[in-house]
């Protein structure tokens, strides 16, 4: 990439007046860049208070048919694939994004968890964009366009295939620049797809903290937040009958008294509280795991009730609301000391006293839903993540609900893909962080490059039981194949003393340890995957429709 190729479109307010740039000597501010190593950095110097509306960063780009572009999406739910040139991003109906961002919507926290209310998506064939990276694929060779820190904002990224430009611009909203700071750094690196990737992540310095690719269960998909002391016992019973060993049992939403009160135990569903339940799955042999969403309060909570002031606050110095789950929730101020103390005593329980192994945080996104203090989103959840491995010390960390990049080696575990739904292709989505067993599907095969590198991905888990479920049995089998072999967090969420033989015999097969290595893996044709890849040194090969789970020969 030559700098002499860069062209910029900025537009920015200074002194009460909004102003238009296009180049990097604009009337209140100059932009010092460079591009050295494959990696473009980018300064601002201003001379009076500069606060940025829009911030492009154009390169021309030459675009083949034959390409395939990854956007990656703005946190762990939203949808991420490739895309033929010629394609179109899933979006919103001009209709449901008009209720999302009006008072109502707002006020109500439709789709905080998406990045709806500041950004916008194009409508137009042959451009996509997403965050923090992407890359543009011709055969198992990839270049890819990644930021390489997403603490001065986030950095989205914009292939335009019909005007053959990549567009870098910074999400920046909420910063006012008096001084020079650092704005990008933006690494180009080219290769064959997994050597790329490994040198993406070396150029920002990350290691994945877990080596580890663990199998367990879970709670949530049987019994969501209907769980108790009695449910959770029969069921770690029967895992610990099995001769197949686990490694992890985790519980679930549903021990709390409210959201937000993760200290105060639902007595008539747990009687003996928390550390019991640790203690009893210690004995099992299994490590312990608890759900926490430690940035969430509702209304009901102890918490809010007693510590409104904890939460973020709009600009009427209201509780800002930051999504619609629970009738409604609100987040913590990730700065407030008192709520720094009050997590850290939080975790320390858990972790400590009740002692849990690992929790799963979920949620984590809340605490960057407004820009605040003066600091961008990006910024914001950088520093919520620092908080989050400050309060859980060497303790196993499963994130989820969360922008990725900020996450980046600070999390053991992460999922990187919608919910699932019980049945396979449920109905027509209305937001791309909906509940979706195809959208978790594509984003176990199309992250992938993240599992190892960034930490060890968790693709959400597989069902094999035959109760509470509308999956046919090889969907069921499709959906176990496909986490085992793009998955390293591999759960499920069954009543097991009621499997089968032929349950048992799947669940064996998924859980058995597995050496493989991906080829290549994307969509053959139009709905239908394929993946080669070498498992225990025998060459395989994949293929099935990811709207109907259906196995193709």
């Amino acid at each position: 990439m030559n700098v002499k190729e860069i062209s910029f479109d900025i537009k920015y307010k200074a002194n009460g007046k909004k102003y238009n740039c296009q180049s990097a000597q604009c009337e209140h501010f100059s932009l010092n860049y460079s591009i050295e190593d494959g990696v473009l950095k980018m300064s601002v110097i201003p001379t009076a208070k500069v606060e940025f509306l829009n911030f492009d960063v154009k390169l021309p780009y030459k675009y083949k048919s034959e390409n395939r572009i990854f956007v990656n999406g703005y946190q762990s739910w939203t949808d991420s694939m490739e895309y033929a040139p010629d394609e179109k991003m899933s979006e919103l109906t001009r209709i449901t994004r008009a209720l999302f961002t009006s008072p109502l919507g707002n006020r109500i926290g439709l789709s905080k968890s998406g990045d709806n209310l500041f950004w916008t998506y194009p409508r137009k064939r042959g451009i996509f964009y997403g965050w923090s990276y992407g890359y543009v694929r011709n055969g198992n060779s990839v270049e890819i366009f990644g930021s390489l820190s997403e603490r001065s904002g986030y950095t989205v990224f914009t292939f335009d295939c019909y005007a053959d430009l990549v567009i870098i611009s910074k999400e920046l909203q909420g910063v006012v620049y008096d001084s020079e700071k650092t704005l990008m750094e933006v690494a180009f690196v080219e290769g064959e797809y997994d050597e790329a990737f490994d040198e993406y992540f070396r150029k920002m310095n990350v290691t994945s903290r877990e080596s580890k690719k663990r199998v367990g269960y879970t709670s949530w998909y049987n019994y969501y937040s209907h769980i108790n002391e009695e449910v959770i016992n029969r069921d770690l019973s029967s895992i610990a009958d099995q001769e197949i060993k686990f490694d992890c049992f985790q519980i679930d939403d549903g021990y709390q008294q409210a959201i937000g009160d993760w200290l105060i135990t639902d007595k008539n569903k747990f009687p003996h509280g928390m550390k019991a339940v640790a203690d009893s799955i210690h004995k099992n042999g299994m490590l312990a795991g608890l759900w926490l969403a430690p940035f969430a309060g509702t209304k009901r909570s102890q918490l809010f009730r007693e510590h409104r002031d904890w939460f973020i606050k709009d600009k009427h110095g209201k509780p800002y609301n930051t999504g619609h789950n629970w009738g409604g929730f609100y987040s913590l101020d990730i700065y407030n000391p008192d709520v720094r103390s009050y997590l850290k005593h939080v975790f320390d329980v858990v972790l400590n006293e009740w002692g849990y192994d690992l929790v799963k945080l979920d949620f984590l996104y809340g605490a960057c839903v407004l820009p605040i203090h003066g600091k961008s989103r990006g910024e914001i959840m950088c520093d919520a993540m620092d908080l989050i491995r400050e309060c859980c010390g060497d303790k196993l960390v499963l994130g989820c609900g969360v922008p990725l990049m900020p996450a980046f080696g600070k999390v053991d575990y992460c999922r990187i893909g919608s919910d699932i739904h019980l049945k396979w292709n449920n109905r027509k989505y209305t937001m791309r962080e909906d509940v979706s067993t195809p959208h978790a599907v594509c984003n176990s095969i199309f992250r992938r490059h993240l599992d190892g590198r960034a930490w060890k991905n968790d693709p959400d888990v597989f069902l094999l039981r035959d109760n509470n479920i509308g999956m046919t049995f090889k969907q069921r089998k499709m959906l176990a194949k496909v986490n085992s072999t793009f998955g390293s967090l591999l759960f499920i969420s069954d009543d097991v003393s009621l499997y089968k033989e032929e349950q048992k015999i799947a669940l064996k097969e998924t859980f058995e340890p597995k050496q493989v290595k991906i080829l290549s893996a994307g969509f053959e044709r139009k709905d239908v995957m394929k993946a080669d890849y070498i498992q225990n040194g025998e060459r395989k090969t994949m293929r099935f429709n990811v709207r109907t789970g259906e196995e193709l020969d």
